[in-house]
């Protein structure tokens, strides 16, 4: 052991004061690693929230997407299309984890040319991200978010 100074040794980067050792990190080495991870935090947390709400996005397209198929089959056995009421009365329920963050409604024009349109309206959380439509031609709005 080297000596330090009148009654001390230094072992590794502890210092043996006479039997008492003294050790551990430094209020600024503290403060740089809380600093460090608030940067870190900071630069993460909006891109996990970004992914979060495109993965509910994603379970909204394929609720939408379904529920494009049963009304074409409804129409195949009815000869129009059912509306929001009638897929309630039916016993369709949209999966709790698109009924979460999404309202839904089904609006029918059934003139000449029978029409719908799906429409998934963003709630709480996810309300940022606006409405999603899809219509029985298969056209979709808004297109930036069907794309991604």
């Amino acid at each position: 052991m080297r000596t330090v100074g009148a009654g001390a040794h230094a072992i590794g980067r502890r210092v043996a004061i006479g039997h008492r050792r003294v050790g551990g990190f430094t209020l600024i080495e503290l403060m740089v690693t809380v600093v460090v991870i608030a940067i870190l935090a900071s630069i993460a947390m909006p891109t996990y929230l970004q992914q979060v709400r495109k993965s509910r996005r994603s379970s909204a397209k394929a609720t939408m997407m379904d529920l494009a198929n049963r009304e074409q089959q409804y129409l195949l056995s009815r000869r129009t299309y059912a509306d929001t009421a009638a897929l309630v009365a039916s016993g369709y329920t949209v999966p709790s984890d698109v009924s979460a963050y999404y309202t839904w409604a089904v609006t029918v024009d059934s003139t000449t040319v029978p029409t719908f349109v799906i429409t998934f309206t963003a709630q709480g959380t996810q309300a940022v991200d606006g409405p999603l439509t899809l219509d029985q031609a298969g056209n979709r709005a808004p297109v930036s978010k069907w794309q991604q």
